[in-house]
C-alpha cells in the first residue's frame, strides 16, 4: 500500500532569512493561499499551490484537508529543559535564588527511572500539543534522564537533541558527577544514542559556575573526540552571575572566554541567554561559529535583562529563539514570540512576523545546523508540520473577520496565540497530535 498523501490548506515556510523590514526580502518566503504538500515515506516529495499539483497526482491519493488553516513547518525549540517541566511558573525569584529553590531538588528526582519516563513522556505531549516537532534540551546530571528523553522521542519518531548535564561543583551532592564520571557518562550515552533514528546526543556542561577547571577541559577534550556534535550551555544571563563566574575564573577576560579557554566555543556551540555581554564578546563569538539562544520568557519572568538581537544581528552572531521551560513560562512558541516582541519594543528593535517565524523554522534549523533535514516545506525534508487554526479563539476569530494580510494574520497569532491554535502536529508525515476541538 502506497504511504503517499497530501495535506491541503494555506502553506507558509521561508527560504531564507527575510531581513528585519515590513516588506520581507524578495524570494525569502514561500505562500500560497490554496496550497498542497505530498508526502511520501515521511518526506516531503512537493509543495506548491493545490491547482497545479492536484493535476499530478495519482488517482484516489488521500487528501487531509485544512481549509483557511496555516499549514508550516514544525517549529523547533534550540533551549529548554525537560526536567524543569513541573517547575514551570514557580514564583519568580532570579537566577541563582530559583536554581538552590525549584530547579536542584526537583532534578535530583530525576534518580528515579520511572519519574524520568513519566516527565519525559508528558514533555514531548506538551511540545507535540505547542506544534513544536524538535528540541534541544538539557537532561539531568543522571545518566537514566537522558535514556528516558531519547527512548520517550524514539517512541514519537521525533528529531531530539540533548544531553546529560555535567556539574562537579556547587550544587547539591546528589546532583554532582566528577569530571572523570561526567565524561564516562557522555561517552556512553554518545555510543547509545547518537544518530540513532532521528536523535543527536548534545554534550552540555550546565554553565561555567557549576564545572571546575578540570571538568571544562575534560569536555573540551571530549568535543574534540567527536567533532561537529553540539554543545550547549548557558553565558551571561544574569548580573549575580557574571559577577560569580569572575570570581571563580580569575584568570579569564570574561564569562566566554572560560568557555574559549577549554576549546568549547565553536561551531554548534549553544549558549543560552547572551544578555550581558559586549561587543568584543559577540565578535568573538561570530568568528567562532558559537550561536546564541535568545530566551524572552526567562529573561522576563527572572528578571534577567533585556538581549540586544539587533547588535547580535550587527556583528553577524547567529542566535535562535528559545522556550526556556522551565524559567520560561510557556511550551508556545506564540507566546515566546509575544515576549520576544516586548523585549524588542523596550529596546526599540521592532521584531516583525516574518523575522519571528522565521527563527521558529528555519532560523532555529540553521541555528542548530539541522536546516538539511526540518525547518522548510522544501522538496526532501523531512515532513515534520504543524496545522494552525487563525480563528482558535474568540479574539482570534474577531481578528480575521477584518480579512487581515498575511502579514497581520502571523502577528496576530503571535501575541493572541496559544496551544489552542494548534490543530494538528505530524512527525515524519505521521500525525501525533490533533487538537480536541478540530
Amino acid at each position: 500500500m502506497s504511504s503517499l498523501h497530501a495535506l491541503r490548506g494555506m502553506t507558509l515556510h521561508f527560504n531564507d532569512d527575510p531581513g528585519t523590514s515590513d516588506e520581507p526580502r524578495a524570494g525569502s518566503l514561500e505562500y500560497h493561499q490554496d496550497g498542497l504538500i505530498l508526502i511520501q515515506e515521511g518526506r516531503i516529495l512537493k509543495s506548491g499551490p493545490a491547482q497545479a499539483l492536484l493535476e499530478t497526482l495519482p488517482a484516489g491519493t488521500p487528501i487531509e484537508q485544512w481549509p483557511d488553516q496555516l499549514i508550516m513547518p514544525g517549529f523547533i525549540d534550540p533551549h529548554l529543559h525537560y526536567s524543569q517541566l513541573d517547575v514551570t511558573a514557580s514564583y519568580g525569584r532570579q537566577l541563582l535564588d530559583w536554581l538552590d529553590t525549584y530547579t536542584f531538588p526537583e532534578e535530583c528526582r530525576f534518580s528515579d527511572r520511572a519519574y524520568a519516563d513519566e516527565i519525559a513522556r508528558a514533555f514531548m505531549e506538551q511540545l507535540l500539543a505547542n506544534g513544536v516537532t524538535t528540541a534541544l534540551a538539557f537532561c539531568t546530571s543522571h545518566p537514566s534522564s537522558v535514556d528516558a528523553f531519547f527512548n520517550a522521542a524514539l517512541e514519537r519518531n521525533m528529531r531530539m537533541l540533548g544531553g546529560k548535564v555535567m556539574m562537579d561543583r556547587n550544587a547539591p551532592e546528589a546532583l554532582c558527577d566528577t569530571p572523570e564520571t561526567g565524561i564516562r557518562d557522555s561517552r556512553r550515552l554518545i555510543e547509545q544514542w547518537h544518530e540513532r533514528g532521528r536523535l543527536e546526543y548534545a554534550i552540555t556542561p550546565r554553565f561555567a559556575p557549576t564545572s571546575t577547571p578540570q571538568q571544562l577541559a575534560a569536555t573540551g577534550e571530549l568535543l574534540s573526540d567527536y567533532p561537529g556534535m553540539v554543545m550547549q550551555t548557558h553565558l551571561s544571563e544574569n548580573r549575580q552571575e557574571v559577577e560569580w563566574v569572575a570570581s571563580l575564573f580569575p584568570e579569564a577576560r570574561d564569562y566566554l572566554d572560560v568557555y574559549s579557554r577549554y576549546q568549547l566555543v565553536r561551531p554548534r556551540a549553544i549558549f543560552a541567554h547572551g544578555i550581558h555581554i559586549d561587543d568584543d564578546v559577540r565578535q568573538r563569538l561570530a568568528d567562532d561559529g558559537g550561536a546564541i539562544a535568545f530566551c524572552p520568557s526567562s529573561n522576563l519572568f527572572l528578571g534577567s535583562g533585556l538581549f540586544d538581537w539587533h547588535q547580535a544581528r550587527e556583528q553577524e552572531v547567529r542566535v535562535g529563539i528559545a522556550s526556556d521551560i522551565g524559567a520560561g513560562t510557556s511550551f508556545s512558541p506564540f507566546q515566546t514570540l509575544q515576549d520576544a516582541y516586548k523585549v524588542g519594543q523596550l529596546s526599540n528593535q521592532p521584531l516583525t512576523p516574518w523575522q519571528a517565524f522565521y527563527a521558529h523554522t528555519l532560523g532555529n534549523a540553521r541555528v542548530l545546523d539541522i536546516d538539511h533535514h526540518v525547518g522548510s516545506l522544501r522538496p526532501g525534508m523531512e515532513a515534520d508540520i504543524v496545522v494552525i487554526n487563525p480563528r482558535a479563539t474568540p479574539m482570534l476569530d474577531r481578528k480575521e473577520r477584518h480579512a487581515p494580510t498575511l502579514m497581520e494574520r502571523l502577528f496576530n497569532l503571535m501575541i493572541l496565540g496559544d496551544e489552542r491554535c494548534i490543530s494538528a502536529t505530524y512527525v515524519m508525515g505521521k500525525k501525533r497530535h490533533e487538537s480536541p476541538s478540530h
